[in-house]
Formats: C-alpha cells, structure tokens, sequence
C-alpha cells in the first residue's frame, strides 16, 4: 500500500473529511448502483440480532452475519480509505485502526440503511478496478500514489464531477462518509479531533476545609 507523507500538499486534512462527511450527507442523491456498470449482487440472508440485542456482549466482525468484501475489495477499501484518512504526525491512517472491518461489517448487515449502501460500495469498487484496469492497466492498490490521485481527483466532489463521473463520485461520498464515520468514533479518532468524551477535566481534592467545618465534618 502506498503511504503519504504527512506534507504531501493533496493529503486531505482530517477536518475537511468532516466538513465533507456532513456536506456529503446531506447532497447525496440515490446512486442508481447499475450505472456503474456492476452485477447484481447476492442477497442477504442474515436475519440480524433481533428486538432484544445483548449489549453487554464483545462482537468481532462476522460474529453476527456473514461478512461480503472479498481479499481483493478489502485491499481495495483499505487503500481508498487511506487516501481519505491518511497519516499524519498526529494520527495514523483510517485502515490500522479498523475501518475496513467497519465497512465491511456495515454493508453486511441484514438492515435496509445498510444494505442500500452495501450496492453503493460493491458496484463503485467493481467500477474502481475497471477504472483501474482501462486507464493504467492494473489494480487499484497496486497504482502508484499518483496514478490513484488520478482517479480519486475525478470523483472526489460531485458537484464539480464530468457526467460520465457522477455515479462514481456519488459512490466516493459514500465511501468519504462511512469511512469518517468509522475513524471518528474509534478513540484514536476521538483524540485526533480533541473529544474527551465523559471525562473529568479538572482534578476535584473534596470540599474546602472552611466549608467542611462550617458544616461540621472537619
């Protein structure tokens, strides 16, 4: 996999990621996953974890339902969200803390939200490798940094996309979307962005003596 130097000046900062993971989610249209050129994909059987969910149960990633991305699609995700969240002097990048397992686990679930976006994604990695293949006559992983740039430069912003990108880009939003969504709520990303969470900020010693024996507790 490629890395990137944190001054590599095409490098996304994490907080523009999040400005477009909200933008993204509120201009998205509904990708129409056939335009992409993609096959159908199998059902899903799963039938989830039901009405009454043991939430004090640990789940690894395919505990719960069958998981669908392939060796070649992960290879594949874990490049493109690399490319979204990279590393830098702060943070590492969106792949080793997870994010693939994420997506992967997400577009597996038996759910209607999830199995709209497991379309999106499966079709927009099938047309990344096409895309791939026709313009540099290789996979998406194995382009070089600049080659993958190429690629990700003409789907990255839909609105500025050329017509025979927009499907694409719509896939690029998803993928911007779910891949912050998986980074930002792991405590790494939580860090990165400044979130504490339900933490104590500053050191408590107890009540002032003055005030214990004023009530006499001293």
């Amino acid at each position: 996999m490629t890395q990137h130097t944190p001054d590599d000046s095409r490098v996304v900062s994490r907080r523009q990621a999040i400005k477009w993971m909200l933008a993204a989610s509120a201009t998205v249209s509904v990708l129409n996953y056939r335009a992409l050129g993609a096959p159908l994909t199998p059902d899903i059987t799963a039938k989830g974890y039901g009405t009454d969910p043991k939430l004090l149960e640990t789940y690894e990633p395919g505990d719960l339902w069958p998981l669908t991305l392939t060796p070649e699609q992960r290879r594949t995700t874990s490049v493109l969200c690399d490319i979204i969240i990279p590393a830098d002097a702060k943070s590492p990048a969106a792949s080793s803390v997870g994010v693939v397992d994420f997506i992967d686990d997400w577009i597996s679930a038996p759910y209607p939200a999830q199995q709209y976006h497991r379309e999106i994604v499966l079709a927009g990695l099938d047309w990344l490798g096409k895309e791939s293949q026709r313009r540099f006559q290789k996979n998406f992983p194995d382009l070089s940094a600049d080659q993958q740039h190429a690629i990700c430069d003409d789907i990255c912003f839909e609105p500025q996309a050329a017509p025979e990108f927009k499907h694409a880009a719509q896939f690029f939003a998803v993928m911007r979307n779910l891949t912050a969504s998986g980074f930002y709520t792991t405590p790494v990303g939580w860090k990165d962005i400044g979130y504490v969470g339900n933490m104590a900020l500053n050191k408590f010693d107890g009540p002032p003596p003055e005030v214990l024996k004023y009530l006499g507790l001293s």
